[in-house]
């Protein structure tokens, strides 16, 4: 059996995996996973529906997800590393916006925020075209829109930077 920790924006879901059951926060779930061998796109079978998903892997089980269409971030650590974690109040770290980065090699189609707004979780940022597919990249947090380093027709590469956002601060008005 392995089990992992799986943190996605304010919820911690516990994942055991023992041979070809997965248990999901302890409820056996139907899930099979496959990709190509050192390709950051995959297909999801969960529970009867297929996904897309592409997910690129970062520092310190850190992981830049896009399913469905929705963008977000994900934390990922073993059994192991979870306890060493509570037992020291170790972690990840304060959970703030991090910089919206290209999936994939792609060309922006359309920028759908300036500098200077404030964004929600969900609201769309950046239109990406990759592989004759428009993938629009949302926002993960509330944050403000820092800079934008692309514009309409650029091709961009992956893990390009796109766009900084930066934390609201304390109090801030809608």
């Amino acid at each position: 059996m392995t089990k992992y920790f799986v943190s996605i924006r304010d919820r911690t879901h516990e994942v055991e995996i023992t041979g070809d059951v997965v248990r999901l926060d302890g409820a056996v779930v139907e899930a099979d996973l496959h990709g190509p061998q050192g390709s950051d796109v995959w297909s999801l079978l969960l529970e009867g529906s297929s996904y897309r998903v592409v997910a690129t892997s970062g520092a310190r089980g850190e992981w830049s997800m896009r399913i469905g269409g929705e963008s977000f971030r994900a934390r990922v650590v073993d059994e192991r590393q979870h306890h060493i974690e509570e037992m020291t109040g170790t972690g990840a770290g304060p959970a703030g916006p991090a910089p919206m980065r290209a999936p994939m090699p792609g060309m922006i189609v359309r920028v759908e925020v300036g500098e200077g707004d404030r964004v929600e979780p969900g609201q769309g940022l950046v239109i990406v075209e990759a592989m004759k597919m428009e993938n629009e990249l949302t926002a993960e947090t509330s944050a403000r829109v820092a800079r934008i380093h692309v514009s309409e027709g650029q091709a961009v590469e992956k893990d390009e930077v796109l766009i900084d956002l930066e934390p609201l601060e304390e109090g801030a008005e809608p």
